[in-house]
C-alpha cells in the first residue's frame, strides 16, 4: 500500500503533468509489473509531454502487460534509459489509440522504434520494401505495414520529420505495399503473370507523394500482353483478362478486412469511364479515351500520375504518353466551365451539418489549396516545365520561383497548408480511420491542440489557429490567382517579380475571358499609377475578377466595371463603398456580368450603384411610395418635359433596383443567397415593374394636365391597365397595355371634355417616348373597343353602350385583366364595376362563346407564331407557353367566376390557385401549369436582362444562352439540360391545357 501522503503527492504531480484523470492514472501505476516505472520522474515528465498523457499511460500499461516475464525487463530498461526511444514510443501512444492496439497485439514491435540509427531517420522506399519483404500473405502484410507505420508516426509526432516528409514516407510505404501485394497476387496465379505485363499507376495523394495516414490509394492499371502471348490468336484479350485478375487480387489483398484490420482501400475509379470502364486497359486504349472522351477533371487528376509498381517500362511509357495531354488541358474549349463546375461541386457535396467541421472540402480547406495550385499548374505549365511537380508544396514553391505567385503569398499558403495537413494527420492517427472532420468533443480537441504544440488552453488555441489559417486559404483565389494579373500591368516596387503580360493573358484566358488583351488594358487603366484611387482598385480587382469569372461573360463584367469606375472614380464615396461594404462589391460584380440591361441602366446614372450597398437597397419600393416620389418630382419641375424626365429618371433607377434584386436573387451572393422559389422572383418582378410603370403613368398624367389646365382637367380621367399590366405581371420588355376612360365634370360640354381627354392622351404618349437616356415606356391601347379603328379615349357611358351592344367574346376575355392604374380612383372603380358582368357572366360562359374562344386560340396558334420559330421553345405562343396557360385559366374564369369569388382576379397564378381550390383542376394539373408559366415568364425576363431587348425564345449566341442558363439556375456547361427541361415542363403543360381547354 502507498502512504496517503505519497498518494496525494503523486496525484498532484500527475495533475501538474497534464493528466485529466489523475486518480485513474494512479490506479494504473499501482498495477503489478509496473514497479520499475512507478516512481520514475523522468518517465512522468515524458508522459506529461505527450498529446494525451492519460491515453499514453493506458497504452503503455497495456504494452507492459503484453510482455512476457522474460521480455519485460529489457523493455522497461530501454524505456527508462533510452530517451529517443521513450519519446518516440510515448509520443505514438499519446496520439494514436489504434497503434497502441497494434502494439498490444504485437508486443515485440516496440523494437521497430529502436532499431534504426541516426542515418536512417528518413527511410525511403528501399527500407520499406525490406520491412515488408517477409510478408507472404495478406495478414502478415498488414502486420508488417503497421510496424512500418509505427516508425513514420513516431518520427512525425516527435517532430523528427515535418508534415511533407511524413506524407512522402506514407506514399513510399504505400508504394512498397502495392509492390508486395502485386508480388503475392502474381505468386498466387503464375499462369496469369506469365501472360501479361501490368503497370500500376498511383494517382491522387499517393501519386503526389503526399499521402495521408488513412486514405484511399487511387490507382490506374495499364496492361499489355507479353511478346509470347501476343503471338497467339486472341492473346491480347486473354492477357487483359489475366491482368484484370491480377489487379483485382491486388486490390483485395490491400482492401479486404482481416483480423488485423484493413491496410487501405485501393480505388481504381479514376480510370477511363470510372467504375463503368474496364479495370485494365492497354496503353493504346488509354490514349484513345483521353484523346476523344476525357473531361478536364481527368487531366487535372493526371497531374499526379506516378508509376509505382509492376512493369516499369510500361509505366514509364504510360506517363510519357499522357503527360503532353495534361499540359494541353487548359486549351480545351470547355476548360473554364469544367473548372467552375468542379470548384462548386467541392462545397455542394458536403452535408450541411458538416461544412463548419470539414477540414478537406470546406471553405478554406485543403482542397481549396490543392485546387488552386493545380489550376495554376495547368494554365502556366504549358510553357514552363518547372511547374510539373505532382506534389502540392513543391509546385507552390515553383509557382513562387517563377513569379506566378507572390513569395509572401506563397509562404502564407505553404504555412496554412502544412498546418491543415498536420491537423488532418493527427485526427486520422487517433483511430486510423479515414476522416476529414474536426471532432467536437473537448477531450479530442485538447489532444489535437497539444499534439500541435498548443499547451496553454489547447482547445481555444486550436480553434484560433484553424480559423486563422482557413482565412488565409479562403483568400487563395485573390492571393495566388488574381492578384498577379494586376502585377502584370501595375507599377511595382523595384526588384519585385511580376507576372509577364503573356502569362497574365494565359491566366485571363483560362478564367474565361474571350479577349485577354482587352481585359489587360482595362486592368491597366484601372490599377496603374500611385494614386489612392489606383491603390484601392488594386485591392478590389482581384476579388472582382473572380466574381466576373464566375459569370457567363467575364469580359462584359470587367468592361462595365471600368465604365462605372470612369464615371464615378472621382466621387469620394464610390470606392469606399466597394472597399468597405463587401456586399456592394459582389452585388456590383454579379449585376455587371449578367447581361446588358442592368449595366445599361446603371451606366445612364452610375450613382445608382449606392443601392447595392444599402441593406434595404434590393427591396423594390411599393406603389404608394413610388407615386408620392414621382408626383413630388413632377410638382417641382419647370414644364411638362422636365417633369416627365424626372418621372422617367425615377423609373430608370427603380428598374435598376428591380433588375439588380432579380439577378442577385437568381444567382445568389455570399450575403444574399439564391432565392429558392422561382415563382416568388417572378411575382416580385411583375409587381415591381407594374408599380413603377403605374407611378410613371401617374406622373405623366399629372405633367400633361398641369401643362395646359393647371390643377384640374375639365373631365375626370382614368388609365385602366390591361394585359400583363392589369395582371401585375409585367416583364422587363413588356409594353403597357391600357384603356383610357373619362367622364365630363359637371357643367362641362361633352365635346370639350373629349377634346381635353384626347389632348391629355396624346401629350402623355409624346412625353413618355421623348428620346432621352432613359428607357421609353411604350403605351399600347390596341385592346380598346374597335381596336386601332376606335377612339383612343371614351367616356364611361360610351364604354357602357359599346359593351352592351357590340362587345365580342375576345373583348370580354381581355377585360379579365382590367385594373385601374392611374388617374381618378372613383372613375376607375366604376369602370371595373361596369365590366365585371362581361368578364364574369352570370351563370357562366355559354357553349357558343366557349367554342369561339377555342377557335380564336387555335387560329392564333396557326397564324401568330413567327415564321421559323421552334414551337417547343417559344415562351409566349409555343407549346405549353404563356398563352396556353393563360387562355386555360381565363376560360375557367369566364365559366365559373360568377360563382367562385377566388377566380375574380387579374393575376394568373392567383386564378390558378383559386381554380385548384374550387376543384376545377387537380393538384398535379395546377402545379404543372404554374411551373410552365413561371418558367416561360423567367425565360422572357432572362432574355431581356441578357440581351437588353425583348425576346420570346432562347438566344442562339452561346454566351447569351449560357447567361440565360445561369439566371435560371443552370451551372456552366448545362445549357442543353436547361433546354431539355424547358421542353419537358412545357410539354406536360400543353397536355394539361388540351385536356382543360379543348376538352381533348
Amino acid at each position: 500500500m502507498t502512504a496517503p501522503g505519497r498518494r496525494s503527492s503523486t496525484f498532484t504531480r500527475l495533475l501538474r503533468h497534464g493528466f485529466t484523470d489523475p486518480s485513474a492514472a494512479e490506479r494504473l501505476l499501482e498495477l503489478d509489473g509496473l514497479d520499475a516505472l512507478r516512481g520514475d520522474a523522468v518517465l512522468l515528465d515524458a508522459l506529461g509531454a505527450t498529446a494525451d498523457p492519460d491515453l499514453a499511460l493506458r497504452g503503455l500499461v497495456r504494452l507492459v502487460e503484453a510482455q512476457t516475464d522474460v521480455e519485460r525487463p529489457a523493455f522497461t530498461t530501454t524505456l527508462l534509459t533510452a530517451k529517443p526511444f521513450r519519446d518516440r514510443l510515448l509520443g505514438v501512444l499519446g496520439t494514436s489509440e489504434a497503434l497502441a492496439d497494434h502494439l498490444a497485439r504485437h508486443p515485440r514491435d516496440w523494437q521497430a522504434l529502436v532499431t534504426y540509427e541516426a542515418a536512417d531517420l528518413h527511410p525511403g522506399l528501399p527500407e520499406f520494401e525490406r520491412g515488408l519483404a517477409e510478408a507472404t500473405d495478406p495478414v502478415s502484410l498488414r502486420v508488417a505495414y503497421r510496424r512500418c507505420l509505427l516508425g513514420i508516426a513516431a518520427r512525425d509526432v516527435c517532430g523528427t520529420t515535418d508534415v511533407a516528409q511524413a506524407a512522402a514516407e506514407l506514399a513510399d510505404l504505400a508504394t512498397a505495399t502495392l509492390r508486395a501485394a502485386l508480388a503475392q497476387a502474381r505468386a498466387a496465379a503464375p499462369e496469369d503473370a506469365a501472360q501479361c505485363r501490368l503497370a500500376v499507376i498511383a494517382m491522387g495523394k499517393c501519386g503526389g507523394l503526399e499521402l495521408n495516414y488513412v486514405s484511399d490509394v487511387d490507382v490506374i492499371f495499364v496492361g499489355e500482353p507479353t511478346d509470347e502471348a501476343r503471338e497467339h490468336e486472341g492473346g491480347e484479350a486473354r492477357a487483359l483478362q489475366a491482368a484484370t485478375r491480377l489487379a483485382s487480387h491486388l486490390m483485395r489483398i490491400c482492401s479486404e478486412t482481416t483480423v488485423e484490420g484493413v491496410i487501405w482501400p485501393v480505388d481504381a475509379n479514376l480510370r477511363p469511364e470510372g467504375r463503368n470502364g474496364p479495370l485494365v486497359r492497354t496503353l493504346s486504349s488509354h490514349l484513345a479515351y483521353y484523346q476523344r472522351w476525357a473531361k478536364t477533371w481527368e487531366f487535372q487528376a493526371l497531374l499526379k500520375a506516378r508509376a509505382v509498381a509492376g512493369d516499369q517500362e510500361l509505366g514509364a511509357a504510360y506517363l510519357d504518353a499522357v503527360s503532353p495531354l495534361v499540359w494541353q488541358a487548359a486549351e480545351r474549349e470547355n476548360f473554364v466551365a469544367d473548372v467552375q463546375k468542379m470548384r462548386r461541386r467541392v462545397v455542394d457535396n458536403i452535408p450541411p451539418g458538416q461544412v463548419e467541421r470539414e477540414l478537406k472540402l470546406g471553405p478554406g480547406g485543403l482542397r481549396d489549396v490543392e485546387f488552386a495550385v493545380q489550376l495554376l499548374q495547368l494554365v502556366h505549365g504549358r510553357s514552363d516545365s518547372t511547374l510539373h511537380s505532382p506534389t502540392t508544396l513543391v509546385a507552390l514553391a515553383a509557382l513562387a520561383d517563377g513569379g506566378y505567385v507572390g513569395r509572401a503569398d506563397a509562404a502564407q499558403l505553404d504555412d496554412a497548408y502544412r498546418f491543415l495537413r498536420t491537423l488532418e494527420h493527427r485526427i486520422q492517427l487517433f483511430r486510423l480511420r479515414r476522416t476529414h472532420l474536426v471532432p467536437e468533443g473537448e477531450e479530442d480537441l485538447r489532444r489535437l491542440g497539444r499534439s500541435l504544440g498548443l499547451r496553454t488552453d489547447p482547445v481555444s488555441a486550436l480553434g484560433r489557429e484553424w480559423k486563422r489559417h482557413a482565412a488565409v486559404v479562403r483568400r487563395l483565389h485573390e492571393k495566388i490567382f488574381y492578384r498577379p494579373l494586376l502585377d502584370a500591368v501595375a507599377q511595382l516596387a523595384p526588384g519585385e517579380i511580376r507576372l509577364s503580360p503573356k502569362a497574365a493573358g494565359q491566366r485571363l484566358e483560362a478564367l474565361g475571358y474571350a479577349d485577354p488583351a482587352a481585359a489587360l488594358r482595362h486592368l491597366e487603366a484601372l490599377s496603374s499609377g500611385v494614386s489612392r484611387k489606383a491603390a484601392i482598385q488594386r485591392t478590389l480587382l482581384p476579388v472582382l475578377l473572380g466574381w466576373f469569372a464566375d459569370s457567363a461573360d467575364p469580359d462584359a463584367g470587367l468592361l462595365g466595371f471600368r465604365k462605372v469606375s470612369d464615371a464615378l472614380g472621382k466621387t469620394p464615396w464610390y470606392l469606399r463603398l466597394l472597399r468597405d461594404e463587401g456586399a456592394a462589391a459582389e452585388n456590383l460584380a454579379r449585376v455587371l456580368s449578367a447581361g446588358r440591361l442592368a449595366p445599361d441602366l446603371l451606366l445612364r446614372a452610375p450613382e445608382a450603384v449606392a443601392i447595392l450597398g444599402d441593406p434595404e437597397g434590393l427591396t423594390p419600393r411599393g406603389r404608394e411610395h413610388l407615386e408620392q416620389e414621382v408626383l413630388a418630382a413632377v410638382g417641382r419641375a419647370d414644364g411638362a418635359e422636365q417633369a416627365v424626365a424626372a418621372a422617367r429618371g425615377v423609373r430608370r433607377r427603380e428598374l435598376f433596383r428591380t433588375t439588380a434584386a432579380d439577378l442577385i436573387g437568381s444567382y445568389g451572393t455570399e450575403d444574399n443567397p439564391r432565392e429558392p422559389d422561382p415563382g416568388a422572383l417572378v411575382d416580385r418582378v411583375g409587381q415591381a415593374v407594374t408599380d413603377l410603370n403605374a407611378a410613371t403613368l401617374a406622373g405623366a398624367l399629372r405633367a400633361a394636365v398641369r401643362a395646359e389646365w393647371g390643377d384640374e382637367l375639365p373631365t375626370r380621367f382614368a388609365v385602366i391597365g390591361m394585359g400583363r399590366f392589369g395582371g401585375h405581371e409585367l416583364g422587363y420588355g413588356s409594353d403597357a397595355d391600357v384603356l383610357f376612360v373619362h367622364e365630363p365634370r359637371e357643367g362641362v360640354d361633352e365635346q370639350e371634355a373629349a377634346r381635353a381627354a384626347n389632348r391629355v392622351v396624346a401629350e402623355m404618349r409624346r412625353l413618355l417616348q421623348l428620346p432621352t437616356a432613359d428607357p421609353p415606356l411604350l403605351i399600347d391601347a390596341d385592346l380598346r373597343p374597335e381596336g386601332k379603328s376606335g377612339p383612343l379615349v371614351r367616356t364611361l357611358k360610351s364604354y357602357q353602350a359599346y359593351y352592351r351592344r357590340w362587345s365580342l367574346v375576345w373583348e370580354s376575355q381581355a377585360l379579365l385583366r382590367a385594373a385601374p392604374m392611374a388617374g381618378d380612383h372613383d372613375l376607375g372603380r366604376r369602370f371595373i364595376e361596369l365590366v365585371d358582368p362581361l368578364r364574369y357572366p352570370a351563370e357562366g360562359l355559354g357553349e357558343d362563346a366557349a367554342r369561339e374562344i377555342r377557335r380564336l386560340k387555335a387560329r392564333m396558334e396557326n397564324e401568330r407564331l413567327p415564321r421559323g420559330a421552334d414551337p417547343t421553345l417559344h415562351a409566349k405562343l409555343g407549346r405549353g407557353g404563356l398563352s396556353d396557360v393563360e387562355w386555360t385559366v381565363q376560360l375557367l374564369q369566364m365559366r365559373y367566376g360568377w360563382s367562385e369569388p377566388g377566380l375574380r382576379t387579374t393575376r394568373t397564378r392567383e386564378a390558378l390557385a383559386a381554380a385548384h381550390a374550387a376543384g376545377l383542376m387537380t393538384t398535379e394539373e395546377a402545379q404543372t401549369l404554374d411551373d410552365a408559366w413561371v418558367l416561360a415568364t423567367r425565360v422572357r425576363n432572362a432574355v431581356m436582362l441578357v440581351r437588353g431587348r425583348p425576346g420570346d425564345t432562347f438566344p442562339s449566341e452561346p454566351r447569351e444562352l449560357a447567361a440565360v442558363g445561369r439566371y435560371l439556375g443552370y451551372g456552366p456547361g448545362h445549357v442543353g439540360e436547361m433546354v431539355d427541361d424547358y421542353r419537358r415542363i412545357t410539354r406536360r403543360a400543353r397536355a394539361v391545357m388540351e385536356e382543360l381547354f379543348y376538352g381533348a
